[in-house]
């Protein structure tokens, strides 16, 4: 069997803050239906187009999704993942600037989370991220429900 290629997908990390700048909840959105995964909950992005940086394709994906133009997005990791459709590279960016209204403009559902997450199923993709904030928070026990 072949090595598959990898697909770079741009991911947006929309975290709210408090007075103090310490991270509070996070965006998940559900995969819309008839998509690979639908109704798994995520956090939104998309696929790199060509000649796009992570940056670019953040900015066009969650204003394709969500209706929202976001500010700076900040490099956190990279993870791969192997799915049986397809192979990914995943580049997490924290978001913590952004302006208009929520749109769900291919009918998924959107909701703000705290860890654990209440949302099920999560999206095997999403759980590492979920893992990682529990490190920078100091969280103890499940991460998610299910």
């Amino acid at each position: 069997m072949s090595e598959r290629v990898a697909v770079d997908v741009a991911v947006g990390v929309l975290l709210e803050r408090d007075a103090a700048g310490r991270e509070g909840r996070f965006l998940l959105t559900s995969r819309p239906e008839g998509k690979v995964y639908a109704g798994y909950w995520e956090f939104p992005g998309g696929k790199l187009e060509a000649g796009e940086s992570v940056e670019q394709a953040l900015k066009r994906e969650l204003h394709e999704e969500l209706g929202i133009t976001i500010g700076a997005a900040h490099p956190w990791k990279i993870e791969l993942m192997d799915y049986p459709h397809a192979r990914v590279r995943l580049h997490f960016c924290k978001v913590f600037d952004w302006s208009g209204e929520f749109e769900m403009r291919e009918q998924q559902a959107m909701a703000w989370q705290a860890l654990p997450v209440q949302m099920q199923p999560v999206l095997p993709g999403t759980i590492p991220v979920l893992q990682w904030f529990a490190a920078e928070r100091g969280h103890e026990g499940p991460t998610h429900l299910g």
